[in-house]
């Protein structure tokens, strides 16, 4: 299913009914069949349900959770309701993960009323309990009813789940700070008025067993030559890198490793692709989900920027790339699809110009997955993290490239104001508008014209788009792309073009002084510590479910457990 776009589709709905059912009867049983702290001989008392059982909401489609939990500890078990209540919110607790508001889950409330009507009239009832305690806090504050009611009013009335996940939760997270701010003080702003002690942050990590020493062995080793292997279990060790950051050596090693890296991924390319590139060019590489807000067009942009230069002044000394932009795109998302024929044409074009050669090359990497991010991250100089401010909860490629000793590019948006945090933002390529930014402007009104009029260079990409020189055969191919550039880009790609591509010419000059590069890379590796996964879930863990971690291995899963 697309990412990032919710389509009100009843087999989806069966779906998230059906994993969330089977799930609550399992941990149910589980929890009848241990007698610990019970002396009935089934446990039939779930006073005790919420501190034997946590139910981590991963977004809302989990969020039948709630009422199927209501569900059956007052229909089945016969609890009390309001007990049944306090059950299922000390049980229950709701991470955030996206605010666009076109992604957010809103069901239709005719779909339930034909497949789940128990669940629609409990949650109208718990709405109603929720609404009374609103009105009675705000007496006469109507226009907050109607924006904190699970119920959307309307053509179609639906069922607002995120609304339902805040209410039936006693946790609410966002997935890096800048994004729990947002989630505070914009999405549920009402919700956080109301229950400020509800909201919290869990900024999210990445597994350094998987992310570091399975895809980079050789950086892995080099590293633990320098500090040992306890940086394994507990990355923050990488902190004792930062003694190194001088050290001849050292700064060669990684830099030789980073080199061994590229070369073996441009083997792979001209095996897999028939492509060849040039392994001494910088690596500059963008993979995610093909999506407008992650501006994949605003990396276009740049190329045939890259281009238009080399083309008007050959003779002069270029830094050679290798731009790299990987992504799927969700089956029904057109303009996502027109993205990546965007990205194919300018490479045909580009890559077979011989005023070019091997200055600049443009590849799309096809089937962009788990396994080939293993291969394309440990070879990556640059990683691209260029959303518009205030729209990327958190990301989590940007700490993979960073642990693996690329440089980010990257906006003030997500997990990279904590990156820029940690390393030093003049170990960041840091531009373009903050939030504060964007909603300036969009109090003002963005009027992509005005930047297309004053910026010769963005004006004659846009142009070459819109004219076919990428599409030859297809002059009208774009159309439709650059129609939306030019009057309706939610995500204000030509507002931050200027200053995008002036920071492209901070990262040429950095990258001609090999030395100084690599010294920002060992930097940025050293200061990644915080951005494990382990550090996440013990917080979790710790805050949000109530229990002690433990580093205990558990065995694997295909053998059986005591």
């Amino acid at each position: 299913p697309s990412l990032q776009f919710f389509e009100g589709k009843e087999l989806r709905l069966k779906q998230e009914y059906f994993v969330v059912a089977a799930t609550l009867q399992d941990i149910i049983r589980r929890f009848k069949s241990s007698k610990f702290g019970c002396r009935d001989p089934v446990r039939t008392c779930f006073e005790t349900f919420p501190d034997k059982v946590a139910i981590q909401l991963n977004d809302t489609h989990p969020a039948l959770s709630i009422p199927e939990l209501m569900r059956i500890l007052v229909d089945v078990e016969k609890v009390d309701w309001d007990k049944a209540w306090e059950i299922t919110k000390r049980t229950c607790a709701y991470t955030n993960h996206t605010v666009l508001p076109e992604a957010l889950e809103r069901w239709p409330v005719s779909m339930f009323e034909k497949l789940l009507p128990r669940h629609l009239e409990i949650i109208y009832a718990l709405n109603q309990m929720h609404l009374d305690r609103v009105a009675a806090l705000y007496p006469g504050d109507i226009d907050r009813l109607r924006r904190m009611s699970v119920i959307e009013e309307g053509d179609c009335k639906r069922i607002n789940m995120a609304h339902l996940c805040v209410i039936g939760s006693h946790a609410v997270n966002g997935v890096a700070r800048i994004h729990s701010d947002i989630v505070k003080n914009s999405v549920f702003k009402d919700f956080y008025e109301l229950e400020p002690e509800k909201f919290q942050n869990k900024t999210n990590g990445i597994t350094p067993r998987r992310w570091l020493l399975l895809c980079n062995p050789g950086l892995a080793d080099v590293i633990a030559e320098k500090i040992g292997e306890g940086f394994i279990t507990d990355l923050s060790q990488l902190k004792k890198l930062l003694d190194f950051i001088n050290n001849e050596s050292f700064i060669r090693d990684v830099a030789k490793v980073k080199q061994e890296n590229k070369m073996k991924f441009a083997a792979y390319l001209e095996e897999q692709y028939k492509v060849k590139i040039n392994p001494s060019s910088m690596f500059d590489v963008q993979v995610k989900r093909i999506h407008e807000y992650k501006r994949q067009l605003l990396n276009c942009l740049h190329a045939i920027t890259l281009y238009n230069r080399i083309r008007s002044d050959p003779a002069k000394t270029f830094v050679p790339r290798t731009i790299m932009i990987g992504g799927k795109a969700a089956p029904g998302y057109h303009m996502a699809k027109m993205i990546i024929k965007l990205i194919t044409s300018i490479g045909e074009v580009i890559n077979n110009d011989p005023y070019v050669g091997d200055k600049l090359k443009v590849i799309f990497l096809e089937n962009y997955r788990v396994s080939l991010a293993e291969k394309v991250i440990p070879a990556a100089d640059l990683s691209q993290q260029i959303s518009t401010a205030g729209t990327e909860a958190s990301g989590t490629g940007n700490m993979k490239f960073m642990v693996n000793g690329a440089l980010t590019i990257g906006t003030m948006d997500g997990a990279n104001v904590e990156m820029a945090e940690e390393a030093g933002e003049e170990n960041l390529f840091i531009f373009g508008m903050r939030v504060e930014d964007v909603e300036t402007l969009d109090r003002q009104g963005y009027n992509a014209q005005e930047y297309y009029e004053r910026l010769p260079e963005l004006r004659q990409a846009v142009d070459q788009i819109s004219s076919g020189f990428f599409s030859p055969r297809d002059p009208s191919c774009f159309r439709d792309v650059v129609n939306m550039l030019m009057y309706h880009d939610r995500f204000k790609v030509f507002a931050d073009y200027e200053a995008y591509i002036n920071c492209q010419g901070q990262v040429d000059q950095l990258f001609m002084d090999p030395r100084e590069w690599t010294k920002k890379v060992i930097k940025n590796i050293a200061c990644s510590g915080k951005f494990s996964s382990d550090r996440t879930i013990t917080e979790y863990a710790q805050e949000i479910w109530g229990v002690e971690p433990s580093a205990t291995k558990i065995p694997p899963p295909n053998l059986p457990r005591d």
